[in-house]
């Protein structure tokens, strides 16, 4: 098999896997809803789970995988099987140690570290105590899934990639599980979900075992702190962590001041949170990596004009994606959640207060965009330094807009706050690279950026007139889904043809690539 058709058969699997475990996740989500509501134990809950999901994204999933693979990978093509064996075991015995430690310190140390991320919780009887002991419960799952990690890019170095890709869907379907069969058999029924964290990271690991043993690899016990390529792994991790660290410091102040805000709060920002990042995961992420290996080819060539033209070319697709569906996430914000989420313990109360929390999120989605699109451009620029330290700066924007916005405006100023910050984060990206590399030639941009604003307009009105025909208090009716259904495929279909009228040639591309990935597919 070719490389080119490996990358290929690789980016579909992935894709497919992400996608599907995007729809188990928000299934999750809406059992969370359905069962526990917007209150004291789904408050407790996402606020207890940020600690090990904040550990697990500093040691696990970004730095650990971008360190360990391209090393792991030198020393299997250079100096055979048997080195590369002998890496895994001294990585997994290392990483094992150092997560029964980080483990048993975090369970020791619960409270005083949920006193720090959700000091508000204490205004509220029982609701502080309730954090400790989902996060004591929960804290394990980062040395599954740290584990799980340094395997999965093991096994991605041998070309096998389908088990670890479907693993999220594997913890997906484990909290539902649990959440569904064991709710009422605990005295604060949450807890079933926290359960089903532990077991999801036990299956997620496990099932990853039988495949290593079907490339002849045995995991084992041996301690060197010095080998050299440890050290190295190590030290390459470094700058990865300080990247991954200022995003969830930014996560954990939201969350911290979301914990003095009234009860739900920290429920409603996650649940529109989550519905604004499934756009991103989908359309963002996947542009993004796309068009790194075009640029790092050019910017080694020394190709300057043609990395600028793919930094066009990449903006022009992210805007003409994300814009309009940053649009339809306002427009449809209520409808969707009335759908999906109104039902059992959440509300049309809850409804609205989500909705308006998703509603203050959308505008950022195109600002993300640019930015997620800007900064692989200072990595094929060889320029790692340069995004961090802008992300330190739009870090204490956030804290600012938030603290400025929250009195007022409670959770939705502080999803705001996150939208204001995103706009700051993508202007002072482009404003460095244009000192780094010279103009960039955006001013076209500006002829179809407006073409695209007039067909979100259409696209809007024919939308809100569409949903005015709901009744959305009335939750999920076979109606109201109809409704909800046919305002979604009508603003699709009034945004392409629009797009069309006023003759955006990107968009024409777009559609073409689309086209072909579906009859590939």
């Amino acid at each position: 098999m070719s490389e080119q058709r490996k990358i290929t058969l690789a980016a579909g699997i992935l894709s497919l896997a992400t996608l599907i475990s995007r729809f188990a996740g928000l299934a999750r989500d809406m059992v969370i809803a359905t069962l526990f509501g917007a209150g004291l134990g789904s408050d407790a809950f996402f606020m207890a789970f940020t600690i090990p999901n904040l550990l697990r994204r500093f040691f696990a999933e970004g730095s650990l995988t971008a360190a360990f693979v391209p090393t792991f990978s030198q020393v299997r093509e250079q100096q055979g099987e048997q080195a590369a064996q002998r890496v895994m075991v001294l990585c997994w015995s290392l990483l094992a140690t150092v997560m029964v430690v980080v483990t048993m310190l975090g369970i020791v140390l619960a409270p005083g570290l949920v006193q720090m991320i959700a000091h508000g919780f204490g205004e509220i009887a029982g609701k502080l105590e309730l954090t400790v002991s989902l996060t004591r419960i929960m804290f394990p799952y980062i040395f599954f899934v740290s584990l799980l990690a340094l395997l999965t890019g093991v096994l991605n170095v041998y070309g096998h990639y389908f088990v670890p890709a479907i693993s999220p869907l594997v913890l997906n379907l484990a909290m539902i599980s649990s959440a569904l069969l064991l709710h009422h058999r605990f005295v604060m029924p949450i807890e079933a979900l926290a359960w089903g964290v532990i077991t999801g990271g036990v299956l997620q690991l496990t099932m990853t075992l039988p495949v290593l043993r079907r490339y002849g690899l045995r995991l084992g016990w041996q301690w060197n702190w010095h080998d050299s390529t440890v050290r190295r792994i190590i030290l390459l991790m470094v700058p990865g962590i300080a990247g991954v660290a200022i995003y969830q410091i930014n996560v954990v102040v939201t969350r911290l001041l979301s914990s003095f805000l009234e009860q739900g709060s920290v429920s409603y920002l996650y649940y529109g949170q989550r519905l604004f990042e499934f756009p991103q995961g989908i359309f963002i992420v996947s542009l993004a990596q796309a068009v790194l290996p075009t640029m790092s080819r050019q910017a080694a060539a020394g190709e300057v004009d043609e990395v600028k033209r793919s930094l066009r070319y990449a903006l022009s697709l992210i805007v003409l994606v994300t814009l309009p569906a940053g649009v339809g996430l306002i427009v449809c914000a209520e409808p969707i959640f009335s759908q999906l989420f109104m039902q059992g313990a959440f509300g049309f109360a809850d409804v609205q207060q989500t909705a308006l929390a998703l509603a203050a999120y959308a505008p950022g989605l195109v600002f993300v965009g640019i930015s997620r699109v800007i900064v692989p451009t200072f990595y094929a620029l060889q320029d790692t330094r340069t995004p961090v330290w802008i992300s330190f700066w739009t870090l204490l924007a956030n804290v600012a807009f938030g603290l400025l916005l929250m009195g007022q405006f409670q959770h939705i100023g502080l999803a705001a706050a996150l939208t204001l910050s995103s706009v700051v984060n993508s202007v002072i990206l482009l404003v460095m690279l244009r000192r780094k590399i010279g103009r960039l030639g955006l001013k076209a941009l500006w002829v179809t950026n407006l073409k695209a604003l007039l067909a979100c307009a259409v696209m809007a009105v024919v939308v809100d007139r569409v949903l005015l025909l709901g009744e959305w208090s009335a939750g999920l009716t076979p109606v109201n889904a109809m409704i909800l259904s046919g305002s979604i495929v009508g603003g699709v279909a009034s945004y392409l043809l629009v797009g069309r009228l006023v003759k955006i040639a990107e968009l024409k591309e777009l559609q073409a690539i689309v086209q072909r990935k579906l009859r590939r597919g």
